[in-house]
């Protein structure tokens, strides 16, 4: 890592993804919204679909020793698999992509691009609650079709501070940020694709 320019607490790596990706963010967000997820379980499914793609498309990443030593708790917040026990919960078989993940396991991770795609898939769980509600009025909870939306057991709040102090506390130089900005937008594209492909 460059050991000059580094970003500073001031600006924060967090508030800097945050800035870069909004509009990515919001483009996903009326997404799915627009797919109309919680009209029926049919519909539901769609959107376990995409969960499921994009989880396994980063789960190696939540498993990487050299990750997990610079956020630490990091494999814990992993969801891939209880995404797979509400698909089963909702016999949800069919898969909405069998294609190589885009990060595969025991392969050589690239530090501030997985920091991109991983404040995108932590930040959609701190903004789970209002899909948990939602996921109620079809008579799905934490034990049942909802299990990836639940919070941490810490709660959702405190749950994304740590994870968010342990990204502002990586010392990355200004190019290293701008890497993890480019990331976390593409880690945005990459679902509006899984979006419009699940629910067309």
């Amino acid at each position: 890592m460059e050991t000059l320019d580094l970003v500073s607490h001031v600006d924060g790596l967090c508030n800097r993804l945050k800035a870069a990706t909004a509009a990515a963010h919001n483009r996903v967000d009326l997404a799915i919204m627009a797919g109309r997820p919680f009209e029926s379980r049919e519909r539901y499914g769609l959107f376990l679909r995409v969960q499921h793609a994009f989880h396994r498309d980063i789960d190696a990443l939540y498993r990487d020793e050299a990750l997990g030593r610079a956020l630490p708790g990091l494999p814990k917040r992993a969801r891939l698999r209880l995404i797979e026990q509400d698909l089963d919960d909702l016999a949800i078989g069919e898969a909405l992509s069998e294609t190589t993940p885009v990060f595969e396991a025991g392969a050589q991770v690239d530090m501030p691009e997985a920091i991109g795609w991983l404040y995108v898939s932590e930040g959609s769980n701190l903004g789970a609650a209002f899909l948990l509600k939602a996921a109620a009025k079809l008579g799905l909870c934490e034990s049942f079709g909802a299990r990836h939306l639940a919070a941490a057991p810490e709660g959702r709040g405190r749950s994304w501070k740590t994870f968010a102090t342990a990204l502002d506390d990586l010392a990355l130089g200004l190019e290293e940020t701008r890497r993890a900005e480019r990331a976390a937008d593409a880690a945005f594209a990459h679902v509006s694709g899984l979006v419009a492909r699940a629910f067309g």
